[in-house]
């Protein structure tokens, strides 16, 4: 007998990884605009070298988790909202049948940790992981859904990410010209 939970940590892993990962990164960058900008010989006063790495990779990898977490939870809530709409299976089986593509998820933080120098490398791990994990979950959705509801499910879920990035752009883009605008330089 299979346990239905064996895929039940990889998740939290995953997510610990990705962001581990990301926040060495950002503590890399971080480092260098510090002293780019003179506060890093101040900082230095108080703490030591390896003390404020630690700090900063605390500080950035908390971040990260708590992105890469909402993300989780949106795209779960999401692909729920869609199989709700599209789907006719009223036991639940393509959920377990999804649950093994948490180990594509798994596979790609740990490849993320080959691209810590790079923010290419470590944004294209990730968006080839979702890619991979998304093709996945659709060609294990194709055995319990007919085409018609799985056209709606990759339309519905492709719908609802674009107006969520959409949307997120547009404020970033709107915050930015503000700050922009309201400098006295400029």
């Amino acid at each position: 007998m299979k346990n239905p939970y064996l895929y039940g940590y990889l998740p939290l892993f995953t997510i610990l990884l990705f962001s581990l990962t990301f926040g060495i990164y950002a503590v890399t960058e971080s480092m260098g605009i510090l002293q780019g900008i003179g506060i890093y010989a101040g900082m230095r006063e108080f703490l030591s070298e390896m003390e404020l790495k630690v700090f900063l990779l605390i500080l950035f990898s908390l971040c990260f988790f708590m992105l890469f977490s909402a993300l989780k939870l949106i795209g779960e809530t999401v692909h729920e909202l869609g199989m709700l709409f599209f789907s006719k299976d009223y036991k639940g089986e393509t959920m377990s049948a999804a649950r093994g593509g948490y180990v594509i998820f798994f596979v790609g933080a740990l490849l993320s940790t080959f691209g810590i120098q790079s923010a290419v490398i470590l944004f294209a791990v990730f968006v080839l992981t979702v890619a991979v994990y998304f093709v996945y979950t659709i060609y294990k959705m194709s055995f319990f859904m007919n085409m018609t509801g799985l056209i709606g499910l990759i339309f519905f879920e492709i719908l609802i990410w674009a107006l969520l990035s959409t949307t997120i752009l547009y404020i970033l883009i709107k915050l930015y010209n503000g700050i922009i605008a309201s400098l006295p330089f400029m």
